[in-house]
């Protein structure tokens, strides 16, 4: 009798849900299946927080991950789908050494080269792997989003040395994440050698900020 009290509210909810969506000529993604049954610019859509809402509050645990997608891809808009992964990736990352910087509906992670990789290596330091480890958890949560790998050098050596360098660094990052189930279509590498600098090239600390793995993390639009 539990169970069946339990299921009623579930149902009146979502019968209300899809009630409203069919009037206002949208469509509704199933939250149990994935399946859309139009289009895709109901994921953004009030009555997806209703949906969202309901499933946090009554699927267990081990439906943690589908209950989070669930409530950023059918949630309240873009801003809110990415303040919520705002707010894992600053709790995952803190005291990492990664800073996280909000850009209107953009994340960038930036990733200091001194932690990222040793000296003119591009192969990623064994300590920095839980670190990325737990940015692949975040981004592959919230999979409606698109994202740049980008590798930045300081000006020391030639231009050419630090293109390639550059483009390795930013090619390991994305390949890591890639083997950590963050879809590769949604993944983008680029160099961009001493280019783009943040601080000035000549003191060490300078340098040492200009040698980075920056990570932009970019929300797809939904389709009208």
């Amino acid at each position: 009798m539990r169970t069946l009290k339990a299921k009623k509210p579930l149902a009146l909810a979502l019968s209300l849900a899809i009630g409203v969506s069919l009037t206002s000529g949208c469509t509704v993604l199933d939250p149990y299946t994935g399946e859309e049954k139009t289009s895709k610019a109901v994921k953004y859509g009030a009555i997806g927080a209703v949906v969202c809402g309901i499933i946090g509050s009554t699927r267990n645990s081990k439906s943690a991950r589908n209950a989070a997608l669930g409530c950023g891809a059918i949630g309240a808009g873009i801003g809110a789908y990415m303040d919520h992964q705002e707010k894992e990736l600053r709790e995952e990352l803190a005291g990492t050494g990664v800073g996280v910087q909000r850009d209107g509906d953009q994340i960038n992670l930036i990733m200091p080269g001194d932690i990222t990789f040793a000296t003119d290596r591009y192969d990623i330091n064994g300590d920095f792997y839980p670190v990325l480890t737990s940015v692949s958890k975040v981004l592959y949560k919230y999979e409606d989003t698109n994202l740049e790998v980008a590798g930045f050098t300081d000006s020391t050596g030639s231009d050419a040395y630090n293109q390639e360098l550059s483009q390795k660094r930013a090619a390991s990052v994305a390949n890591y994440l890639r083997s950590k189930n963050v879809a590769g279509e949604r993944l983008k590498s680029v160099g961009f050698g001493e280019a783009h600098p943040v601080a000035p090239n000549d003191t060490a600390s300078g340098r040492a900020r200009n040698r980075r793995v920056e990570l932009t993390i970019i929300p797809i639009q939904p389709a009208g």
